[in-house]
């Protein structure tokens, strides 16, 4: 079979709400990537891959090596990956490109497949608002910021993050299940004002955990992949366009 497709998928959040559903979760995973791997030419992670992922020097959180395993062979076979770090795993380093050989990003890109254009990315801090949470990432992306919390003992800072963790509205499942209005959805807004000064075909983006697919301006797609772990949606596309599916 021909590998022609393009695949995108988002958030799956591993590590809540709790071992065992993790766990399910990332099985799935790991069947979902063995199946599309027959056609995929690239296959892209539009982050929020772990719940909490924080790289020290020499140590990276345990767990999670069925789909680790998977990417590093798909990755092998020459799949081309492609990562990009979410609001939840922003502190992924250079481990995942050296071991599986991905490509990891930390802000949207712009492609061009099957002669259209793409806007990609994982899609937080985008738009207006959401003053706190952009002041947030700025500080959990200084440096110096990571270097001070590389100093605290794995056991504590990982205990750390994982105690807030478990107390975010992804582990709870308090979420947002209903689409707020083109004027109040921020991913919505900031690709109807990216549309102002340059045209894209795509923008597919993830961060909402809201599966959608929609017009923007004139002849422009807005296609948010949900999650994996209320919906389990994906997109694909290939020279017939993109598509929004779910996994079952």
């Amino acid at each position: 079979m021909a590998a022609d497709k393009i695949y995108f998928i988002s958030d799956f959040h591993l590590g809540v709400p709790n071992k065992v559903s993790s766990r399910k979760r990332e099985i799935m995973l790991v069947k979902w990537l063995d199946e599309v791997s027959q056609d995929a030419s690239e296959i892209y992670l539009l982050g929020d891959v772990f719940d909490f992922w924080f790289e020290y020097k020499h140590v990276v959180p345990k767990g999670y090596v069925r789909l680790l395993g998977k990417l590093a062979e798909l990755s092998d076979k020459g799949i081309k990956l492609t990562m990009f770090t979410g609001n939840h795993d922003m502190w992924a380093f250079d481990y995942l490109p050296d071991e599986i050989g991905l490509t990891m990003y930390t802000e949207p890109i712009e492609r061009i497949y099957f002669g259209k254009t793409f806007l990609i990315g994982h899609g937080d801090g985008l738009g207006p608002g959401d003053h706190g949470y952009k002041f947030i990432k700025k500080v959990f992306a200084n440096k110096f910021c990571q270097w001070l919390f590389g100093w605290i003992h794995p056991n504590i800072g990982v205990g750390i993050a994982q105690y807030f963790s478990r107390k975010s509205r992804i582990a709870t499942g308090n979420t947002e299940d209903q689409y707020l209005g083109d004027e109040k959805e921020r991913l919505n807004v900031y690709c109807n004002d990216m549309l102002k000064s340059k045209h894209y075909d795509y923008f597919i983006f993830g961060h909402r955990h809201l599966p959608i697919d929609k017009a923007v301006g004139e002849d422009s797609r807005y296609i948010n992949l949900g999650d994996w772990i209320k919906y389990f949606t994906y997109a694909v596309a290939d020279d017939s366009g993109v598509k929004l599916k779910t996994y079952s």
